[in-house]
């Protein structure tokens, strides 16, 4: 954030801990307070593919690295696209939801999404599912991200 305004913004969006000795053990927040008001922005599901590809599908738009860290990098750089645009950080997200086709990838996974993230914990649900857009897609993640309102970064639509 590069001005006070958006500093201030930022700390409207505050993590939940009922419990706070215990916040090192979890890698996300039980619930994030966001202090009205506040644009949100839905951010749709991200995998290992392009952001933009064609519908119907095309098979070599769809080519997954193997191993789940590099499908998770490349699912967040589709997501840190859509943050770009909209003049929002890591920090504005406040629930991501994570698809996994085996949850055995979730260590992983987590582990990427630490790095992104930082110290700032979103709350979070992790679903495992039998099969995701494309085959080979190990992972899918989506968003939803807050600007409160009154922050330089808020935009006119």
């Amino acid at each position: 954030m590069s001005t006070q305004d958006d500093t201030d913004a930022v700390r409207r969006i505050t993590a939940v801990h009922p419990r706070p000795d215990d916040e090192r053990l979890m890698p996300y927040a039980p619930a994030v307070r966001v202090a009205a008001p506040a644009d949100i922005l839905f951010i749709s599901g991200s995998t290992s593919s392009p952001l933009y590809h064609q519908h119907p599908h095309v098979a070599d738009e769809h080519r997954h690295p193997v191993d789940i860290e590099s499908q998770t990098h490349r699912a967040m750089a589709g997501i840190k696209l859509v943050l770009d645009a909209e003049g929002l950080t890591w920090r504005h997200v406040v629930k991501v939801t994570k698809y996994l086709t085996d949850m055995r990838d979730m260590d992983g996974m987590v582990t990427v999404l630490a790095a992104y993230f930082g110290d700032w914990k979103p709350a979070s649900t992790t679903v495992c599912i039998n099969a995701l857009s494309t085959p080979g897609a190990r992972v899918e993640l989506d968003m939803i991200a807050v600007r409160p309102t009154g922050s330089a970064a808020t935009r006119s639509t």
